[in-house]
Formats: C-alpha cells, structure tokens, sequence
C-alpha cells in the first residue's frame, strides 16, 4: 500500500498538510468541501503544492508529523 502525504496551499495562503492512500480522490474531498468543520473548509480553492509517497505507514505517519511541526 501507498500512502501519500501532501501540502495543499489555502486560498488565504496558509497551508494543510495530510495523509491519503488516494491524493487525487482527497484533494477532490477537500475542494468539494464535503466537511464544513474542516480547516480547509472556508479556504477553498486549495492547490496541491507538494506530494511525497511512501511504502512504510510508520514513516509516513511520521513524515506528516513532522512537516506539521514547521
């Protein structure tokens, strides 16, 4: 399995970092606005700025983590 982790870049120029096995299909949930109590719910149109992949979920977990402590 792959797990993607990536950086979508908000309207308001913040950024939200997450964790998907399928990028296409959630940057799709996140620009449709499916969830109005999501932080990126009020800062649509979001652009995918950065994707990386990985085998290991351990590490991607991880990786998620640290990108959201910058």
């Amino acid at each position: 399995m792959v797990l993607y982790v990536y950086i979508l870049e908000c309207s308001d120029g913040s950024f939200y970092t997450g964790i998907t096995n399928n990028l296409e299909r959630r940057v799709a949930e996140h620009n449709d606005g499916d969830n109005p109590k999501s932080y990126t719910f009020t800062r649509r149109p979001l652009k995918l700025v950065y994707y990386e992949d990985h085998s290991d979920p351990y590490f991607a977990h991880d990786r998620e983590r640290q990108i959201k402590g910058w």
